[in-house]
C-alpha cells in the first residue's frame, strides 16, 4: 500500500462554512451514557475534536433540526441509529431536498449498505465471495425451505439492519432459527440468517482521496475463542468482555493482498461514500475468505477501527477528520 497523507482545510474555509454536527450525544457532556455506553464518550470526542480543528460549528441531536432548511453550509451527520427502520437515510434524504452538502454516501446507497442482504448481492455482482444467506423479510413466511446450507449445524442470525451486534444470536435447528426471527419481526425488523463461519474478522478500512476509494492499513481482532458471539453490550462497554481481543495489523503475505482486491471491488460499488469498514470472516487453516458486511459511514472513535487504522498510516485522530472533510467539502464544490 502506498503512502498516504492527510488533507487539510483552508483557515477561511474553516471559518466560512457554517457545519452542522448532528449526533444523539452530540450536546452530551462526556463520560458513559446508561443505555448507549461508550457511544456517548465517541460523540463528545468527534464534537470535541472538531471544536479544536477551529470549524464553525453548529450542533443538533435531534432530526428535525433539518425539517426547514437550517441556516448552515453543510451536515456532518452520526445521528445514524434512530431509533426506527431505515433511520440511516434520513438525514442525507432531508439534506438533499435542502441541497445542503454532508459526510457519506447518498441515500440510496446508504440503504444499500445498511441492507446486509442485499449488500451480498453486490458483492456476489463484484465477484466477491459470500456465504449463502437467506433474508426472512417482516410480514413474509418463514419457511425451512429458505434455509441456507450450514455444514456445522450452527445459523446465525440478527436483523438485517443491526449495527455493533445488535439483536444477534444463533441457533442449531430450524425451530432455533424460527424462534429467533420471530423475535426480530417482532421488533420490526427483518432478519438475515447465515451459517456461522468458523475465523477473524478482518477490517478493510476506506477514506475518499481524489475521488477514489482508498485502503488504510487492514486490521484482524486476534481473538481466543472464535466460537464466541460478540454481543451489542459487550461492544458499547455496558457489560464486562472476559474475552480477551486484540486489534492488530493484518499483514498475512499470502491473504491480505487478495482480501484488500476483494475491499477494493465492493468499495467501488458504493463509491462515494467519504469513509467505511468493510469486514471478512477469514479461516486461516482453509485460506477460505468470506464477505461479512460493509459499514458505511462507521464508528469514528479513536478507539475503533476507522481512526485505529488511521493511526497505522500515521494519521492523528484529528488528521482523520479533517481528511474526510476536506475531501467531502472538494467533492461538493465548497473549496477548490
Amino acid at each position: 500500500m502506498s503512502t498516504i497523507r492527510p488533507l487539510r482545510i483552508p483557515d477561511e474555509a474553516k471559518q466560512r462554512i457554517r457545519t452542522l454536527f448532528m449526533a444523539k450525544h452530540a450536546l452530551w457532556g462526556g463520560g458513559m451514557h446508561p443505555e448507549d455506553g461508550n457511544h456517548a464518550i465517541y460523540h463528545h470526542e468527534v464534537r470535541t475534536t472538531l471544536e479544536n480543528l477551529g470549524l464553525n460549528l453548529q450542533f443538533a441531536n435531534s432530526y428535525d433540526v433539518l425539517f426547514t432548511r437550517p441556516e448552515v453550509d453543510f451536515v456532518f451527520p452520526l445521528l445514524n441509529r434512530g431509533g426506527f427502520v431505515n433511520s440511516e437515510m434520513l438525514i442525507p434524504t432531508l439534506c438533499n431536498m435542502h441541497r445542503l452538502p454532508y459526510v457519506g454516501a447518498m441515500p440510496f446507497l446508504r440503504g444499500l449498505g445498511d441492507d446486509k442482504s442485499v449488500s451480498k448481492l453486490v458483492c456476489t455482482h463484484a465477484g466477491v465471495p459470500t456465504a449463502p444467506w437467506f433474508c426472512y423479510r417482516r410480514g413474509a413466511q418463514v419457511l425451512e425451505a429458505d434455509l441456507p446450507p450450514a455444514p456445522d449445524g450452527r445459523w446465525v442470525i440478527k436483523p438485517n439492519a443491526s449495527s455493533a451486534s445488535w439483536g444477534i444470536s444463533d441457533a442449531f435447528d430450524f425451530n432455533g432459527v424460527a424462534n429467533a426471527v420471530a423475535d426480530i419481526h417482532g421488533q420490526g425488523h427483518d432478519a438475515i440468517v447465515e451459517p456461522y463461519l468458523d475465523g477473524y474478522d478482518v477490517q478493510c478500512a476506506f477514506i475518499t482521496l481524489d475521488g477514489t476509494p482508498t485502503a488504510l492499513p487492514m486490521l484482524w481482532y486476534e481473538r481466543e475463542n472464535t466460537q464466541k458471539l460478540w454481543t451489542y453490550y459487550e461492544k458499547r462497554d455496558l457489560v464486562p468482555n472476559t474475552e480477551k481481543a486484540a486489534l492488530k495489523r493484518f499483514d498475512h503475505a499470502e491473504l491480505a493482498p487478495k482480501i484488500e482486491r476483494m475491499a477494493t471491488l465492493v468499495a467501488r460499488e458504493f463509491t462515494p461514500f467519504d469513509y467505511g469498514r468493510i469486514e471478512f470472516r477469514v479461516d486461516l487453516k482453509t485460506g477460505d475468505i468470506n464477505f461479512i458486511e460493509i459499514n458505511l459511514n462507521c464508528n469514528l472513535w479513536s478507539e475503533k477501527v476507522m481512526a485505529k487504522a488511521a493511526g497505522v498510516a500515521g494519521f492523528s485522530h484529528a488528521d482523520l477528520l479533517e481528511t474526510i472533510l476536506a475531501e467531502c467539502w472538494r467533492r461538493n464544490g465548497l473549496i477548490p
